[in-house]
């Protein structure tokens, strides 16, 4: 059968919703998913590595590398840039690899834009309530910052329809089943398979 371009998929939600916690959970286990490692301005927290859980820059070279149009997305959040880089995603997936975005919910939307045949993933809290939780016991954010991700996160989850799939993380083992059925399915739909053969019908015809 012909080899098929990778599927990009993506993880999105709000802020504090864990999104990095599924993720790390995910890739954890047995995956045939490749990472695609963000870029951001935001400080480093406790814990998180350079090139591995983003790639830190600093706002001069996050913008420059917007002008040089190296990043398939990028968002300006809380005062913070974020951003994809545009050769790994692009290379993996011609290669037929399946590519992983963890992003922000405006950088998803941006993906939507330039791959709308992406997989996107909503990922929400079981209720704002805990939210608010999750992100006051980081106990990197002060009272504003905590005020404004909250209000961000309700704007935010006012995009749902804008996503194909939505996961309740109120348990991060269940989260990562329901997103590793997520991806199984997608490599079963009709519409992707038949075209795969069709494809490699009219090979063998030529």
């Amino acid at each position: 059968m012909i080899k098929e371009k990778g599927i990009l998929f993506i993880l999105s939600g709000p802020s504090g919703v864990g999104k990095g916690t599924v993720r790390k959970a995910l890739f954890d286990q047995s995956t045939d998913l490749r990472y695609s490692i963000s870029m951001t301005t935001r400080a480093p927290r406790e814990g998180e590595v350079d090139g591995i859980d983003y790639f830190f820059k600093s706002r001069d070279e996050f913008e420059q590398l917007i002008s040089e149009g190296q990043l398939i997305e990028h968002a300006e959040y809380v005062g913070n840039y974020y951003g994809t880089p545009r050769q790994y995603v692009e290379q993996t997936l011609e290669e037929g690899k399946d590519v992983f975005l963890e992003i922000e919910v405006q950088g998803a939307l941006k993906v939507r834009e330039n791959f709308p045949q992406g997989v996107f993933v909503f990922l929400i809290p079981p209720s704002l309530e805990e939210l608010k939780d999750r992100i006051v016991s980081r106990g990197t954010e002060t009272e504003e910052k905590v005020k404004n991700r909250l209000l961000a996160a309700k704007e935010e989850i006012d995009m749902m329809d804008a996503y194909d799939y939505v996961v309740v993380n109120d348990k991060v083992e269940s989260a990562v089943n329901k997103v590793k059925a997520i991806v199984a399915s997608e490599h079963c739909k009709r519409e992707r398979v038949s075209h795969q053969y069709k494809k490699a019908l009219e090979a063998d015809q030529s």
